[in-house]
């Protein structure tokens, strides 16, 4: 006595792509890099922000902010990278501060030079506030045996993410990518 199982075969067929799409040539957007991950050559590029971000919400995602270059960059006795050179960053990610300590931040990311290539730069930094759940948790938990108290420590928030202008941030820059 023999078992046959059900073989069905679907085919889905995107009826509305297909009639769209029918009389475009359509590009293919990946295009891939070869880099070369095993070198670890990279040189590190200080940026000064121009005005300074008092809070994570002093800032929008998508908005642009300008960085000053604080040295001269070099690659091969070519100067790459003016002091004081303006370099964009655009703001990708907003992180507001959260119960329990948990700290506010924003990423940037987008960094655009006048003689560098944006794919052999650092993707993004990210900007935190103050961690204040390293003292909260445990304080919570050290206020648990009085039932109401415990819970209080939900209530305390975690520090803003700020960036003064005298503050250096530090990305790097892959010759080699």
């Amino acid at each position: 006595m023999s078992t046959q199982l059900c073989q069905a075969q679907t085919v889905l067929q995107d009826e509305v792509a297909d009639t769209l799409l029918l009389d475009r040539q359509l590009k293919n957007p990946y295009q891939p890099y070869k880099y070369n991950y095993e070198d670890l050559k990279r040189i590190p590029i200080g940026l000064k922000v121009m005005v300074s971000i008092k809070s994570e919400k002093d800032v929008k995602e998508g908005e642009q902010i300008v960085f000053f270059a604080c040295n001269d960059i070099y690659e091969h006795g070519v100067k790459i990278l003016e002091k004081n050179e303006q370099v964009y960053a655009t703001v990708e990610t907003v992180i507001h501060s959260g119960m329990n300590g948990i700290p506010a931040s924003f990423i940037l990311g987008d960094f655009k030079f006048n003689n560098i290539d944006s794919a052999k730069v650092t993707d993004n930094y990210e900007v935190y506030g103050q961690d204040r759940s390293l003292w909260v948790y445990p304080l919570k938990w050290a206020l648990t045996f009085l039932p109401p108290t415990g819970t209080l420590t939900n209530f305390i928030k975690g520090g803003h993410a700020k960036l003064k202008d005298n503050e250096i941030i530090e990305i790097y820059y892959h010759p080699n990518w």
